[in-house]
């Protein structure tokens, strides 16, 4: 059956039209829509008498780059794009096909909410929709575009996906919107200021990307399918082959080495100097390939997916550009999140490291440092992949063991020569071990020349490298290819060490 798509509609909103997001999405004439004939069963409320063309979602499948994805988009020209039971049982079949034939499934979400008409029905096909996410994790990425309005409980589908992308002064999601809001807080706050794109992306961490329009997100979204693996135990993301989309080049990847010599004078001259932990990265991996996301949340943190040698990695790394690189809640949950999702796929973890600690202070201890700093202990602990780090500076205290240390499971931990690793800094060492000397007016110099002594005694990496925590000490220009070489033993890697478990107990 063929439908009248009612373009002009949206597009008098500023906003493109779900089967123009599709087209957008997917390679061209690949869609193949399913379902295209399903009818509401509703009676109530005169809804017997009213045709919702396709129950006001369109699903079916299609490629992007060449490779079969799943694709559902909400029509919100479609009686508001609002969410019945068929609506919802059509999103949560679309979901249950795509884990049995292995490929990734992006919804694009623009919706007036549950459809009030149908009452609880209206509730069940969203359930239908969470399971099927939760029982997609892991096997198949979800991505979710926020394209519109996402309210009420149809934020919770978003929210149990990998990856969520909005779009500025177009996405709004929020469990109860502003009208509610007013009328039970009462507080005047517009939709943009509760739950806009700029509010997830940079205070509450729920949105990982934050587009300037629909083209610009949709053409990421095709990005990032180029890095990840579309099912668990595709190898492809893995393999070499060349990457058009990425690279101008014929060859497999491209790598300026010119760059490597670049690192050796990367760190700036005073230790306490911070600098952006993004040009480490960018001058160990192939070109232009890094790609982060979350980059407006916890700047402290740096997560993102990268090429070397054309094959996909997981980067994490603590930013001394923003806070010191020091790590608190937010920077926490970041992390680990990004660790469990490469686990979860296979792919390989490398881990840079410049960090001076956990934030201390009744702040953060009251929001739950400790519980959120114990993710990433728990995530880098469980993961089994290939796990690389590189201290460039500052490896402190609890944050040291934190982030991927040999204790923790890391493969292989290698540092710079000027790297710190030690319980905390030698000033504040120093004002410990010797707090009753440094009373006395006398010993002004004190300080320093117990810090220096401190420093050259306990914190170099050579001690560390003398009790095996430590893979090698080496020159920053080096740090490219002992990851390559690194990558290229722990090919393969089996873990071995597993207990009989339903599962753990992760720290929430």
């Amino acid at each position: 059956m063929a439908f009248e798509y009612n373009l002009e509609k949206q597009h008098a909103k500023g906003k493109l039209h779900a089967i123009e997001r599709i087209n957008l999405l997917c390679d061209k004439d690949s869609f193949m829509e399913i379902y295209a004939d399903a009818q509401h069963q509703c009676t109530s409320f005169g809804m017997d008498k009213k045709q919702i063309p396709y129950d006001g979602v369109i699903t079916g499948f299609g490629t992007i780059n060449g490779k079969k994805v799943a694709v559902y988009a909400q029509d919100f020209t479609v009686q508001g794009g609002s969410l019945g039971k068929l609506h919802g049982e059509k999103i949560a079949e679309l979901i249950k096909k795509a884990i049995e034939v292995r490929c990734p499934v992006i919804g694009l979400n623009d919706s007036g909410g549950a459809r009030i008409q149908e009452g609880v029905d209206a509730l069940s096909g969203y359930g239908s929709i969470f399971y099927q996410n939760v029982r997609a994790s892991g096997v198949i990425p979800q991505i979710s575009v926020v394209c519109g309005p996402c309210a009420g409980g149809a934020v919770y589908s978003p929210g149990l996906t990998d990856f969520i992308f909005t779009v500025d002064k177009i996405s709004e999601m929020y469990i109860t919107g502003p009208k509610v809001v007013k009328q039970v807080m009462f507080m005047d706050i517009t939709s943009e200021d509760l739950g806009g794109a700029a509010i997830h992306s940079q205070k509450s961490g729920v949105a990982h990307f934050r587009c300037n329009d629909e083209k610009d997100c949709l053409e990421k979204v095709r990005k990032l399918l180029d890095y990840i693996p579309h099912y668990y135990g595709d190898k492809e993301a893995f393999s070499a082959k060349e990457k058009k989309a990425l690279f101008s080049t014929k060859t497999e990847f491209k790598y300026t080495a010119k760059k490597a010599e670049e690192l050796d004078s990367v760190l700036p001259e005073t230790s306490s100097k911070g600098y952006d932990i993004r040009e480490v990265i960018n001058r160990v991996t192939d070109d232009d390939s890094f790609f982060e996301y979350m980059s407006e949340f916890a700047g402290n943190a740096v997560i993102g997916f990268a090429k070397v040698e054309g094959k996909t990695v997981g980067i994490v790394a603590t930013n001394p550009g923003c806070l010191g690189g020091i790590l608190n809640c937010d920077a926490s949950d970041k992390i680990a999140r990004h660790v469990r999702y490469c686990d979860a796929y296979d792919i390989p973890l490398i881990t840079f490291v410049d960090v001076p600690g956990f934030v201390p202070g009744p702040q953060e201890e009251q929001k739950g440092i400790i519980r959120h700093g114990a993710k990433i202990l728990y995530a880098y602990s469980e993961a089994s992949v290939p796990k690389i780090t590189v201290i460039t500076r500052k490896a402190y205290g609890g944050a040291y063991i934190a982030m991927c240390s040999k204790h923790l499971g890391a493969d292989f931990v290698y540092a710079w020569p000027k790297a710190e690793i030690a319980v905390m800094g030698a000033e504040g060492a120093i004002g410990i071990l010797y707090a009753k000397e440094m009373k006395d007016p006398n010993n002004k110099d004190l300080v320093q020349q117990k810090s220096q002594e401190y420093r050259e005694t306990f914190m170099t990496p050579t001690i560390a490298a003398q009790r095996d925590y430590v893979s090698a000490v080496i020159n920053p220009s080096e740090t490219r290819q002992r990851i390559i070489k690194s990558l290229s033993v722990l090919e393969g890697k089996v873990n071995t060490d597993t207990l009989s478990r339903k599962h753990g107990n992760i720290p929430l």
